[in-house]
């Protein structure tokens, strides 16, 4: 097969010749730019090679085509024109991370001091404005910097919150056509593309870490409360929203057709490490009406499967994200309550494509021994590929300081489970 009809045939549930392996396609399936570095060290004795940091928030690394094909990697993804703070891929510069990783950054990635010896980065590069976000000195990623102004509830406008929704512009169509061409240069590989403006309530956007002064509830507890408190604010925000997604939604699927395989909607979170974070009476009444809405215009438009990515003990919310339309779960904690991987391929692996869930990022990749690493993978892969229906990633992103030959041992297991 090749790595798209293998991608396919899984998204199916059907047995594919080994098991699809997704690392750096999506904001939610990548690997640090430290690890990336180290593996291009070992495996293509690039030394002297400087990697992209292609998502800076989480400072994730870009698998290139040569590392791709080295690592046996099925999948490519095209991520939103700009990232979480407001920077673009283009303009390249040398930037060195705390644990001196020589990498590239885009050209208006700027940081300035922060009083702990950490760095400040700026929304859009523009350090003539506060920060809006923050990593402390030796960390591998940032935070971000709530700029919440004072909450005055009898002025509370719904158009506060919905400032950074709009219809696609030609900037973002031209970013979007160039894309297009680059998943039809890459052809055989599966593809997977972050749909703008879909994710209802991500409380990683909340703050909107790219707007220079963000207006509305932007206090990331501030907005957790809103979900009970201020519901009727919350819904006004999400019905425009959702408009304005819709309406977007229509224009990629002209634009891109068929070229495109999955489509990742949301990454807004809705467990904990012990339970879930919303009821589900909850979410049936605040996101659910919206999930669905997306989820049936792209089905009814495109052969695109729809990807939702939520931490943390879902099992009890699981039949209502099919309900809602979803067909991909990501990132399938199982180290979570009631996620027990056999559990959820017995009772919902016909509904939901697991993508995800092959190896501990909380623990066995991070802390355990290659050989830890290297069985639980062969385990996981045993579990979640009988007749389809994986696709092969880490328990969320692969961090700055896991240990290369963890890493290795999982790429190892994932080549030696098809044997």
């Amino acid at each position: 097969m090749t790595a798209r009809e293998r991608l396919q045939t899984a998204l199916n549930h059907q047995q594919p010749d080994r098991v699809p392996v997704d690392f750096g396609a999506t904001f939610v399936t990548g690997i640090h730019v430290s690890v990336v570095h180290r593996l291009r060290q070992r495996i293509l004795g690039q030394s002297d090679h400087r990697v992209r940091v292609i998502e800076p928030y989480q400072m994730l690394g870009e698998i290139d085509d040569p590392l791709r094909e080295a690592l046996g990697i099925d999948v490519v993804g095209v991520p939103p024109r700009r990232s979480i703070f407001g920077t673009e891929a283009r303009d390249w510069k040398p930037f060195t991370t705390f644990d001196g990783t020589p990498c590239l950054v885009p050209g208006n990635f700027n940081v300035t001091p922060a009083p702990d010896g950490g760095w400040y980065i700026h929304p859009e590069g523009d350090t003539s404005v506060g920060p809006s976000g923050h990593m402390p000195e030796g960390a591998y990623f940032f935070d971000a910097v709530i700029r919440q102004e004072p909450i005055d509830d009898e002025r509370l406008n719904p158009d506060d919150n919905l400032e950074e929704f709009a219809l696609l512009g030609e900037a973002d169509l031209s970013y979007f056509r160039a894309k297009r061409e680059w998943f039809e240069e890459r052809a055989q590989f599966g593809s997977i593309m972050v749909v703008p403006g879909t994710a209802f309530g991500d409380i990683a956007l909340v703050p909107a870490p790219w707007l220079k002064q963000p207006k509305g509830i932007r206090d990331v507890a501030e907005w957790y409360i809103s979900t009970k408190t201020r519901r009727a604010y919350v819904r006004a925000v999400f019905e425009k929203q959702c408009e304005l997604a819709l309406r977007n939604i229509n224009t990629l699927i002209d634009l891109f057709g068929d070229t495109v395989q999955v489509a990742l909607l949301t990454g807004t979170d809705f467990g904990t490490q012990r339970g879930p974070f919303i009821s589900v009476e909850a979410y049936r009444d605040l996101f659910q009406p919206f999930h669905r809405q997306v989820n049936e215009l792209i089905h009814r438009r495109s052969t695109w499967r729809t990807f939702i990515h939520s931490c943390g003990s879902v099992y009890q919310l699981l039949p209502d994200f099919i309900a809602a339309g979803f067909d991909v779960l990501n990132p399938v904690q199982c180290s979570a309550t009631d996620m027990e991987p056999r559990r959820l391929k017995r009772e919902f692996g016909r509904d939901l494509v697991f993508w995800g869930g092959g190896v501990d990022t909380q623990k066995t990749i991070a802390f355990g021994t290659p050989e830890e690493v290297y069985r639980e993978v062969r385990e996981r892969i045993d579990i979640f590929n009988k007749g389809g229906g994986f696709v092969f990633d880490a328990i969320h992103n692969v961090q700055g300081n896991t240990p290369i030959e963890n890493v290795e041992a999982m790429f190892k297991a994932i080549r030696e489970s098809s044997h």
